[in-house]
């Protein structure tokens, strides 16, 4: 089974640090991850030997179903959060990396890699979502499901090697829907609503039949694999007992990190380290 210890460290450290960047020196070498999401545009700095520098974050609606539908705004904030991270550090972001969901890359790679090279970096590699995730989690045999804001993006390791990946429109834009209906609220306010993790016991019965769906998408596409374990991670999975409920529902081991909306994210930023470096993981 993986452990988290380490990983839920990293993020600790990262969460520290959009308060309080790291300083650096003028010429040391910086790796960005960019994730593009249905609900925020996060931009990850590392330092050469992987430690987190900078974070800033974004509310955004430029993505839905894991595709850009508002290219202009995109690039707006993207450009925004390299500005401000840039300010705070005093020297220039160079290379990035960037992630879409399984499955995308013919339909929406390119303009991810655009809205990343719009801001002035160097775009040197895209990965899948959650493959990206593994690269921070370090599951060898298992599943890591990365429940986003439009879709719900899987990959299944067995032996540290990919066997499955695929993508599916189910994420936390659903769980917003299901939730306005059942409190008689507008879209926005069920998205601000259940991000308050005091209303979380309360949302979880609400979406219950959404976080089956999902699981449901997970079964399918460990389906014929002995998968030992789970891991969840994105934003949606930030809800309070999700992981119970899949766990339930799958009957085998399902578990997240503390701060699941992140692990993607840094996921990448590792990722563009790795491809610059020509390192291996680990």
């Amino acid at each position: 089974m993986v452990d988290l210890e380490a990983a839920n460290q990293r993020l600790g450290e990262l969460l520290d640090r959009i308060d309080h960047p790291r300083p650096v020196k003028e010429g040391q070498r910086l790796y960005c991850g960019l994730d593009l999401g249905t609900a925020f545009i996060v931009l990850v700095v590392l330092d050469e030997d992987g430690n987190p520098v900078d974070c800033k974050f974004r509310f955004a609606s430029v993505v839905k179903d894991g595709m850009v539908v508002d290219y202009v705004g995109a690039c707006d904030i993207a450009r925004e959060l390299k500005e401000q991270i840039e300010g705070e550090l005093g020297v220039e972001l160079e290379e990035c990396a960037v992630a879409i969901p399984p499955e995308t890359g013919s339909l929406d790679g390119g303009a991810v890699r655009n809205v990343a090279e719009s801001t002035g970096m160097e775009c040197i590699a895209v990965f899948d979502e959650p493959t990206a995730a593994n690269l921070l989690i370090g599951t060898k045999d298992g599943a890591v499901v990365d429940i986003g804001g439009g879709t719900t993006g899987i990959s299944v390791f067995k032996g540290g090697k990919v066997v499955e990946c695929i993508d599916e429109s189910t994420g936390g834009t659903h769980f917003s829907l299901v939730l306005a209906g059942a409190k008689g609220m507008t879209f926005d306010d069920a998205e601000r609503y259940k991000r308050c993790p005091e209303h979380h016991a309360e949302i979880l019965p609400i979406v219950a039949p959404t976080i089956d769906k999902v699981t449901t998408i997970i079964q399918r596409a460990c389906s014929g694999y002995d998968v030992p374990e789970v891991i969840l991670v994105g934003g949606t999975a930030e809800l309070t007992g999700i992981e119970d409920r899949v766990r339930k529902r799958l009957g085998i081991e399902v578990h997240k990190p503390s701060h699941p909306m992140f692990v993607t994210p840094m996921g990448i930023a590792l990722g563009c380290r790795l491809t610059a470096g020509g390192l291996q993981d680990g």
